[in-house]
């Protein structure tokens, strides 16, 4: 099956940013799914940092980069960061399974 899309051929987004608020952005976060699942989203992932519980670092996975980064450009993606606390601008970046 060549059109299959093979596990490893999926993109992951990883984001790194820092919030005022852990309990808050998680609310919105939470909230935010029904957006992730129309637009790719295919699993997605919340860590947190033992030094400091509000640098979040989030992966979401997508059958190909070009949902991926459609999607990390949304406009209510950015709004819902703002919403949920985000300080500063996020460190964002894309990957393929090795």
């Amino acid at each position: 099956m060549q059109n299959a899309t093979r596990e490893d051929d999926m993109t992951t987004l990883f984001v790194r940013h820092e919030v005022s608020d852990y309990a808050v952005w998680r609310k919105i976060y939470d909230a935010f799914s029904p957006v992730q699942k129309a637009n790719g989203v295919t699993a997605q992932a919340v860590y947190r940092s033992i030094d400091n519980p509000n640098d979040i670092t989030v992966t979401h996975e997508f059958a190909t980069l070009e949902a991926a980064q459609a999607f990390s450009k949304l406009d209510e993606l950015k709004t819902a960061m703002r919403t949920g606390g985000v300080l500063g601008a996020p460190t964002v970046w894309f990957t393929n399974k090795a």
